[in-house]
């Protein structure tokens, strides 16, 4: 299905502009007048990370005439095996202020508006409103639904795209283009229950995995702006990587839609952290006072070493993630293996057992199967091995 364009032409292209973007301009389907929407449009892209950052680049590089960026982040080592538009001499930046250096760098043309902050409810509206076009590539839920809410609210298409490991998905919500047309809750009514889709921090992501999604996105933007060929409003792209498999299915209107259908139930923005939760009640329950800081952990390792206190700790990460850092003497069993129940045979009945995690959440999640089988003076660690390299044990690599 072909829109017509987001954006009116600019008045005209410089001599430089016509030099700079003449493979576009001998294009016939963009040409001189798509060139000029693209240098009139405004697009906000949310995140410069992984999915943000060629598209930030492509965008720049294609003449979008204004880019804004909305991070809050700074740029971390483990960042760099994917996020091309930072570089090791950013490390410790602030992730938007990097990401305008780099487009500065690819085009001098483009304006570039910062907004280094982060997005939530009371500042989401007045950040996009003036964008013609607002890509997402944020990693979250809670994010991701308040993104499609704000955007509906507003009148902004929005263009989404999703990461993890070697599969990646990317649409185009427009319900304001077309009356068929779905929003973001159209195809996830709710979100997951919490713990069940890990975070890419948690999972991992294929570097150039990222390229592909975000240059679709980069590519649907492009056309919705300048009015040229099919944009995927409507469709889900879905790619897998490791099969090299593109495959689109229809994604339909949902007359029940809590915000686009025909008896919203969604009149403003939400509290979006409650709706998608951390953690699951449960979770929260069992961690309620039974959850011990890495200082707190340093100590009962002392005392299990001098023979004072006894307790089995226990890490329920993935094998590849215990290869790359863990807290001394404890043993690996994953989460999985305690939810399905394989994992009791090798849990102690006669002392405590203590859980982690990467950052606690997993751990948490554990917790409350093993409360509910009778460990009552199980306990996890707050902040998981993250803190404990932060705070304890720095020598370690973090992830």
């Amino acid at each position: 299905m072909s829109f017509a364009p987001l954006v009116e032409p600019a008045a005209e292209l410089t001599l430089d502009e016509v030099r700079r973007y003449s493979r576009h301009l001998i294009i016939p389907d963009v040409g001189m007048a798509g060139q000029k929407r693209l240098k009139n449009a405004k697009v906000l892209v949310i995140g410069a990370g992984g999915l943000g950052s060629p598209a930030l680049l492509y965008l720049a590089a294609a003449g979008v005439g204004t880019i804004g960026i909305a991070e809050f982040d700074e740029v971390d080592e483990s960042n760099l095996q994917r996020q091309v538009i930072h570089s090791q001499s950013d490390i410790g930046r602030p992730k938007a202020e990097s990401a305008r250096d780099s487009i500065t760098g690819v085009n001098p043309y483009v304006e570039v508006v910062l907004h280094n902050e982060r997005l939530d409810n009371d500042n989401v509206k007045q950040v996009f409103a003036g964008y013609d076009l607002i890509i997402d590539g944020t990693d979250n839920f809670a994010t991701r639904y308040m993104v499609n809410d704000a955007a509906y609210f507003l009148g902004i298409p929005y263009v989404w795209g999703s990461i993890y490991r070697f599969d990646g998905q990317a649409s185009v919500f427009a319900p304001m283009l077309g009356d068929d047309l779905p929003c973001y809750r159209c195809l996830y009514p709710e979100p997951p229950p919490p713990g069940m889709v890990p975070s890419c921090a948690e999972g991992g992501v294929l570097g150039v995995l990222c390229a592909s999604i975000g240059a679709i996105q980069g590519t649907e933007a492009i056309k919705l702006i300048t009015g040229i060929g099919d944009p995927i409003a409507g469709s889900l792209m879905i790619y897998d990587a490791l099969e090299m498999e593109y495959r689109k299915l229809k994604v339909r209107k949902d007359p029940n839609c809590a915000l686009c259908g025909e008896n919203p139930t969604v009149t403003d923005l939400i509290d979006y952290d409650t709706f998608c939760g951390a953690v699951s009640d449960a979770a929260a329950d069992a961690a309620a006072g039974a959850t011990i800081s890495v200082t707190d952990l340093e100590q009962m390792l002392k005392e299990r070493a001098d023979g004072t206190r006894d307790f089995t700790l226990v890490d329920v990460r993935e094998p590849n993630e215990y290869e790359i850092n863990k807290i001394p003497d404890s043993v690996l069993i994953p989460k999985g293996e305690i939810l399905n129940g394989h994992a009791f045979e090798q849990l102690p009945q006669d002392k405590p057992v203590v859980l982690y995690c990467k950052t606690g959440v997993r751990s948490a999640e554990a917790l409350a199967v093993l409360k509910g089988a009778g460990y009552s003076d199980a306990v996890h660690v707050g902040g998981g091995v993250s803190a404990w390299v932060n705070q304890i044990d720095p020598s370690q690599p973090a992830y």
